[in-house]
């Protein structure tokens, strides 16, 4: 399992956690606590080009900050071309 496939709490805490079970993506905000990364690949992309590369598929990340961490746009999943 790749680090953009891991929520950062626990599975009873995500079991009933608003953003895991009432939101329509499922997608874990950047204002929850437990997504504050701690690996040592996480880096905040600053690179525009990297930001905004439309072959990301961002929808393959669990976590909202993943969307905008330059290992996961440079390494994760790819949309069909």
């Amino acid at each position: 399992m790749h680090c953009w496939q891991q929520r950062g709490c626990d599975e009873e805490l995500a079991s009933r956690c608003p953003h895991a079970i009432s939101s329509t993506d499922g997608l874990c905000v950047t204002g929850c606590y437990y997504t504050n990364c701690g690996r040592k690949q996480y880096r905040i992309a600053t690179d525009l080009d990297i930001l905004l590369d439309p072959t990301v598929d961002r929808s393959a990340a669990i976590k909202e900050p993943c969307t905008y961490c330059e290992f996961f746009l440079l390494n994760g999943p790819r949309l069909a071309q």
